[in-house]
């Protein structure tokens, strides 16, 4: 997985752990808006001033951690056919990005990202598992799509939906579409 941000080693390997368990305990503790940095680092075990020279302010560092979180923690399913482990990852993606906390992750990715970087990180998530999900089925000879088509007809519009318009949106909107992606199937 060569395209994956190289995670560094060693010491700052454990700051970035104890800093990002911090952040989440406290969260969850104290409620996110009430996070400071000095809390943080009283948290974690380091001085404020380790987490302002690596992560430059509050916003970064939630911008980093949040974009730790929105990194899959599992390969998507293999349901034996395309439009099924599609449909059944575009259905999860949903889920989770629609959820309070995936909304408030998004959120907090863009937030502290002035360059764009955590953008491309996320989007680089899903692109490696439309990738993995095409990849096995054109192993099953099944015909497919290509990432940046799945990317745009099925993952721009529900990132869209769930930031701008979340009223109404279900499991039925993704799987219209996949649908629309990869055509009507028989038995589906």
């Amino acid at each position: 997985m060569s395209r994956q941000m190289v995670r560094p080693g060693g010491r700052s390997a454990r700051v970035q752990a104890s800093v990002h368990a911090a952040v989440r305990e406290l969260a969850s503790e104290v409620g996110r808006d009430a996070l400071t940095v000095p809390m943080v680092a009283q948290r974690a075990g380091v001085t404020p001033s380790t987490i302002y020279r690596r992560w430059g302010d509050l916003q970064e560092l939630l911008s980093d951690v949040a974009v730790e979180r929105l990194r899959p923690e599992t390969a998507p399913g293999d349901h034996g056919a395309l439009p099924s482990d599609l449909t059944a990852w575009a259905e999860q993606f949903l889920d989770e990005m629609s959820s309070p906390a995936g909304r408030a992750y998004i959120r907090d990715a863009l937030l502290g990202d002035p360059d764009g970087g955590n953008a491309g990180q996320c989007s680089a998530y899903a692109a490696e598992q439309i990738d993995v999900i095409l990849a096995r089925a054109s192993e099953r000879g099944e015909k497919t799509p290509d990432v940046e088509t799945v990317i745009d007809r099925v993952v721009g519009p529900l990132m869209y939906r769930i930031l701008f318009r979340p009223d109404g949106l279900d499991a039925g909107y993704a799987r219209r579409l996949v649908t629309g992606v990869l055509g009507p199937t028989t038995g589906h």
